[in-house]
């Protein structure tokens, strides 16, 4: 689980490092976006408005989706498998 939750984290670090940079946001702008964009949220306030932000977008979605529900499942069943240990007991 800490594998997998160090990776989503990554990844929204990394994206937040690229649009800082690329588009010019703020580091806080920067990390909404981010997080707002992996979890398939999306309030569309920021959007890319370069060629390079908009294909990094794409992939990063496409990318970080997989990742995001991969990360949220695990979670959810470290969480559930805790709660069904204690019944057992």
């Amino acid at each position: 689980m800490k594998g997998i939750l160090a990776f989503t984290i990554g990844m929204i670090l990394w994206a937040s490092i690229f649009y800082h940079f690329v588009e010019g946001w703020s580091w806080l702008d920067s990390i909404y976006f981010s997080v707002v964009t992996i979890s398939t949220v999306g309030f569309g306030d920021f959007s890319p408005e370069t060629a390079a932000g908009k294909i990094f977008t794409m992939v990063y979605i496409i990318v970080g989706l997989g990742v995001f529900v991969t990360a949220a499942t695990t979670v959810a069943d470290t969480i559930l498998s805790q709660d069904d240990e204690k019944a057992d007991k």
